[in-house]
């Protein structure tokens, strides 16, 4: 299935070394499914989005995923993608950029003929092929009906694809410059919230993070000195205080990293779908790696 990583040091801005993909030995490699893309954003120091993402159709973009890539951003998302929906090209890698805004999403909804209705002319946001993309042209078109507020944003697009379209999963992490958002929806895939103090549990190291699964690895020598909020599909170290978001919380990390949570779907979805109503692509995007 899809990996998702999140981190804010707000204020902070924290120089982070990211291997998307963490090169595996040949005999890992063969024990794995090669996933289909992977990205990673952030934000210069005037704000501005940047994403640097490729599809893995080739070794030159296995390459590039498993080299290092070292950044400064006060926030950051990371993806490794399972294609569900869309081809294989840049256009549907994750993460998207609209309004100035990062997304990354795990899962998967159908019913995407009634999506692009509901968008009408919002649809012109989406660039790809992705429910994902889609998922976040609706978030970005209630947040504008919101008056830029984000976690409306989030929560009425979310409330609306859960009552009327068929959903598998709506996992998701959105970044500004200074703000994160993060959302667990069902229960299907699990999310992991760390509030790391300044050189985590023992108070004197690097946040040196390495994923079992998604093969992603991020390195900050910079955290041993600062407090940051980590997001990611799964525990990534040993420290006892990673916590399981519940479903249907929504998780927002502000410019100083206070944390705020809210449930804001407390219903399971109208249409939920199981594993066997995928079709077989999508249902082997979704399988735990």
């Amino acid at each position: 299935m899809c990996r998702l990583f999140g981190l804010s040091s707000a204020p902070q801005r924290s120089h982070a070394t990211f291997w998307l993909l963490d090169a595996p030995d040949s005999l890992s490699r063969q024990s794995h499914r090669d996933p289909d893309g992977t990205g990673l954003g952030y934000f210069a120091a005037d704000g501005t989005p940047h994403v640097d993402k490729a599809p893995i159709a080739a070794y030159e973009d296995r390459a590039f995923a498993e080299e290092a890539r070292q950044e400064e951003s006060a926030t950051f998302i990371a993806h490794v993608r399972f294609a569900s929906t869309g081809s294989l090209d840049m256009r549907n890698t994750h993460p998207f950029e609209q309004d100035g805004r990062l997304f990354a999403h795990n899962g998967v909804v159908e019913g995407l003929d009634r999506l692009d209705d509901h968008l009408g002319d919002d649809r012109s946001l989406v660039k790809g092929d992705t429910d994902s993309e889609r998922f976040f042209a609706l978030i970005t078109r209630e947040t504008r009906n919101h008056g830029g507020d984000v976690g409306a944003g989030v929560q009425h697009a979310t409330r609306w694809i859960a009552e009327n379209l068929p959903v598998y999963a709506l996992n998701l992490i959105l970044i500004t410059p200074d703000r994160l958002w993060a959302l667990r929806y069902p229960d299907t895939h699990d999310l992991y919230v760390l509030q790391r103090p300044a050189g985590g549990q023992h108070g004197n190291r690097h946040l040196d993070h390495a994923g079992s699964h998604g093969r992603m690895r991020i390195h900050s020598a910079h955290l041993a000195d600062h407090p940051a909020v980590v997001i990611a599909s799964e525990r990534m170290d040993d420290n006892p205080h990673w916590r399981e978001l519940e479903p249907g919380e929504l998780l927002h990390v502000g410019p100083g990293l206070d944390t705020t949570r809210r449930m804001i779907l407390p219903d399971a979805p109208a249409h939920r779908l199981s594993l066997d109503d995928l079709r077989p692509d999508a249902a082997a995007s979704q399988k735990a790696a």
